[in-house]
């Protein structure tokens, strides 16, 4: 009988201390978790108020260049692919420009968790896949000034007004297409961490599984891009030179602001997007896997913040290559603010009724190398 007694009360302090060690092993792990979650947040000092004030300035001289830009161009007819895929661009950057200050709101952690949630499905996926219309656009913009310098007295089927028209829809149906599964994928429950509520979390399996192949099709459109800028733009810059050396021209300005222009589109196309798609792949990854060093997170996130800003700043700096590169635009904003606007109307309807290739299909055909070099020359006006 007391072996039983003794035996009973041994097993029921066996069963106490495995029980208090189980608590102890959930406490530690519960501890650890918060521990982590603590290690991992990301610093609010950069997030919640440096990046909102950099966008900040970026929203207010992005919505004032592309409302103006906006305001000139849709005063303009389309009369060539050029000014089509302009115009296209135009309305791309005044979106995403239109969703910069749900970004601030979000980012500084201003108004409910809702503001964050809307902003994580709807507003952050405009605003990523009009930055990437935008460079499809341009690479079109490059392929057709290339196609000019190929066939400077004939139109293909790429150059006519209508085709470009089309390609620029299918470029708007396609994106925003591929688009939509991010938003609709984006559908579990928010989480937050570290009091705020992480993208992320608000995509099941296959929502990180579609956002993470999306992102890379997005690198492939850049860098297929980049490659057909940089193509098109030598082979003109090339073309120009030939031109002039050609014709014994002793005046090299035209050929000097050729090549400006060439190192200007595609300079400001590669700093503003190269940076922002090199960090992209990696801070993609911390998103949609588990695991990896929270200092390396920490890390990239703050690549990813800085060098995202820097491709924003593309959407200011496009009105200003419109001046640069597009006569009809320069010679409109020109007459808009120096002359009376009935007479802006009139020069402007004049300018686009007098094209360039007008001018030198009634020059004689002996002249070769005047007409090469007038061709050359305004290879990159619209």
């Amino acid at each position: 009988m007391g072996f039983q007694y003794y035996f009973h009360a041994s097993l029921c302090d066996w069963s106490h201390m495995v029980s208090s060690f189980q608590r102890f092993t959930k406490d530690w792990k519960m501890n650890t978790t918060v521990n982590v979650s603590k290690e991992c947040d990301r610093d609010s000092s950069v997030t919640s108020v440096i990046f909102p004030v950099l966008y900040s300035i970026l929203c207010i001289v992005a919505l004032v260049l592309n409302s103006s830009a906006a305001w000139i161009f849709f005063r303009i007819p389309s009369t060539t692919t050029f000014l089509v895929f302009l115009k296209n661009v135009v309305v791309a950057d005044l979106l995403m420009s239109l969703t910069i200050p749900i970004k601030i709101l979000s980012d500084a952690g201003v108004g409910f968790w809702q503001l964050r949630a809307f902003y994580c499905r709807f507003s952050a996926v405009l605003f990523y896949i009009t930055m990437y219309i935008s460079i499809l656009l341009l690479g079109l913009i490059s392929l057709d000034r290339y196609l000019k310098i190929v066939r400077p007295f004939g139109k293909c089927a790429p150059q006519k007004v209508r085709v470009g028209q089309r390609l620029s829809a299918a470029v708007w149906i396609v994106m925003l297409s591929l688009a939509l599964p991010n938003v609709i994928l984006s559908n579990q429950p928010p989480k937050t961490s570290g009091g705020k509520l992480k993208c992320s979390s608000m995509k099941g399996e296959a929502g990180k599984l579609w956002h993470e192949g999306f992102n890379y099709f997005c690198q492939v459109i850049f860098w297929g891009t980049f490659a057909l800028m940089v193509f098109c733009y030598t082979f003109i810059s090339k073309k120009v030179y030939e031109s002039y050396k050609a014709s014994k021209s002793k005046s090299h300005a035209a050929n000097r602001r050729t090549k400006a222009k060439v190192f200007v589109v595609v300079g400001v196309f590669f700093v503003c997007f190269a940076p922002f798609h090199f960090v992209r792949v990696p801070y993609t990854l911390t998103q949609t896997r588990d695991g990896g060093d929270c200092r390396a997170k920490k890390a990239i996130y703050i690549a990813k913040e800085t060098t995202l800003w820097l491709s924003a700043t593309n959407v200011c700096l496009d009105p200003l290559i419109y001046i640069f590169l597009c006569k009809v635009f320069r010679k409109r904003l020109m007459t808009t603010f120096c002359k009376d606007p009935r007479e802006s109307s009139k020069s402007s309807m004049t300018q686009m009724e007098m094209s360039p290739m007008d001018h030198t299909t009634r020059l004689s055909h002996n002249d070769t190398s005047h007409i090469n070099q007038c061709t050359s020359a305004s290879s990159f006006d619209c």
